[in-house]
């Protein structure tokens, strides 16, 4: 293979000119900008930030202190009153107008989330193109879905992790500006302020009551959360943060989505289909794992180990990972990667750190990627870069057995009967989907219905899904509504008196 270089037109300054030239009211030269009260605000302490790609200087959030957030959502309350009157064919109207724009800029987002978050371009423009179709799908069901609800007294915060700025935060936003209500985003700390930014530029200019705003979750968390002016709260992100929001939530009896993680999981039992299992591990990779939907963890009848062994370890040794627009020629088109980079450095290391850990208490290290394997250009920064990595056997006290890594980190266990089987499965007291491989189906579908998660596939991968498809998790993975289809609508409008919506609450849990 010859030296590869960076694709001629894909560079960072380009994007972030592109920004400054398409949306000069939201992207200056020198920082981007929140958005509250109606206007774009050069305010919060502006920060720089570096791309996991490579470490370049790339646009960071600008900070805003409690006090401008609680203005924002004071801000928002007010366009909340005014939109919450529009009528839904005017609704209709303005939100198709935003999909329409962000399709003539897919590419432009696209780019950014590669900059931003690391994503290959396959997946940053699956990103972009979920969200718009996705939303699609609600300007055409919207009608059925609202009859006898309406909006919130308030409008939605939304408080996403970075994985997912455009088909889960902007997706959601867009939905629940659809069903009546403002919406306001608290930009992911991590990455992703710029393609989010872009978006939001796109949707104000139609008219979309949307608040954009930056800063450290303690500091925007007593208006973010807490801010009585508010209907409702959205939460994408960890356990540990979901579990903070909640507890602020109790006294409030405010409606809520908290998605939490859960350690999804994969057994394999009584099963043959190899070549397909296969397919299937090495599709687990796509993005490093660092998504919601995951599978970090295989757990493995031990009669059949050596036959899975053979399925998985070519598996996971081709999946192909480096900098997502390295070329070999001007010419050719962006490489087709399984994953990028990390979120950033201090992930790589802390991944590093923990699968050492495991492996010095007991865990075997079943599989080490290296990444003189990556594709990468002359003499980049890598620190961000993790190569894929499988534990057999990780010890109990070790965070690989009980929770999610977000990295490209399996962790495989053995185990001789369907009861440890279940156990190994139901670790984390919850997930959001988990797959039983099993070639016998009654004994597929027993096993299924033992597993805490809110959607289990047999022989096949779960994932959030789009449009109709309901979304949720079991245990402590999720928190409030469910989602998906007319759940997300119901979630975020009122409905009859005493109306009991599907989800986990602190009184009750109902299933959809």
């Amino acid at each position: 293979m010859s030296e590869l270089r960076l694709k001629p037109g894909t560079g960072w300054q380009e994007a972030y000119s592109a920004c400054v030239t398409l949306a000069p009211e939201a992207f200056h030269d020198d920082r981007v900008l929140n958005h509250w009260g109606g206007m774009w605000q050069r305010d919060g302490r502006p920060t720089l930030d570096v791309s996991p790609l490579d470490r370049t200087a790339i646009a960071g959030p600008p900070r805003l202190d409690r006090a401008a957030a609680a203005r924002a959502v004071r801000g928002a309350l007010d366009q909340h009153r005014e939109w919450r009157h529009t009528p839904l064919a005017e609704r209709k109207a303005r939100v198709s107008a935003v999909l329409d724009a962000l399709t003539e800029h897919r590419d432009l987002l696209s780019l950014l989330l590669v900059w931003e978050i690391g994503k290959p371009w396959r997946l940053a423009t699956a990103d972009v193109d979920r969200c718009i179709e996705g939303v699609r799908w609600y300007v055409q069901e919207i009608d059925r879905m609202l009859a006898g609800r309406a909006p919130l007294p308030g409008p939605v915060s939304n408080i996403a992790s970075w994985n997912y700025p455009m088909s889960v935060l902007m997706h959601a936003m867009l939905v629940q500006i659809l069903a009546g209500n403002a919406a306001i985003a608290k930009t992911p700390t991590d990455g992703g302020v710029s393609c989010l930014t872009l978006a939001c530029a796109l949707a104000v200019r139609e008219g979309l009551p949307i608040t954009l705003v930056s800063g450290s979750g303690a500091e925007l968390s007593p208006a973010l959360v807490r801010g009585h002016e508010l209907g409702c709260v959205s939460f994408v992100g960890g356990r540990d943060t979901g579990a903070q929001i909640a507890m602020s939530l109790a006294d409030l009896g405010r409606a809520h989505i908290l998605e939490q993680e859960g350690l999804n999981c994969w057994g394999v039992w009584d099963y043959d289909d190899w070549q397909t299992l296969g397919r299937q591990i090495r599709a687990t990779f796509d993005y490093a794992k660092q998504r919601c939907t995951a599978y970090p963890r295989f757990v493995v009848q031990r009669r059949l180990f050596h036959d899975f062994l053979a399925a998985y370890l070519p598996a996971i040794s081709s999946v192909r990972f480096g900098h997502p627009l390295a070329v070999e020629s001007p010419d050719d088109p962006l490489p087709d990667l399984d994953f990028g980079p990390l979120i950033n450095d201090a992930k790589a290391k802390e991944l590093a750190d923990q699968v050492e850990d495991a492996i010095n208490k007991g865990g075997v290290p079943l599989y080490r990627g290296s990444l003189a394997d990556g594709r990468f250009l002359p003499g980049q920064d890598t620190s961000a870069y993790f190569a894929p990595v499988a534990v057999l056997a990780p010890p109990r006290s070790s965070p690989l057995f009980h929770a999610e890594p977000f990295g490209p980190v399996d962790t495989i266990v053995v185990v001789d009967t369907e009861a440890e089987l279940l156990a190994a499965m139901n670790a984390s007291n919850g997930a959001l989907v988990a797959t039983i491989s099993c070639g016998d189906e009654a004994t597929a579908a027993r096993l299924a219905a033992e597993v805490r998660a809110f959607k289990v596939g047999v022989n096949r991968p779960r994932s959030r899904g789009d449009r109709e498809e309901l979304f949720g998790g079991l245990g402590a993975s999720w928190r409030g509504a469910f989602v998906g289809g007319e759940l997300l609508v119901r979630a975020v409008t009122q409905g009859p008196e005493g109306e009991r919506l599907p989800g986990n609450f602190p009184g009750y849990t109902l299933q959809p």
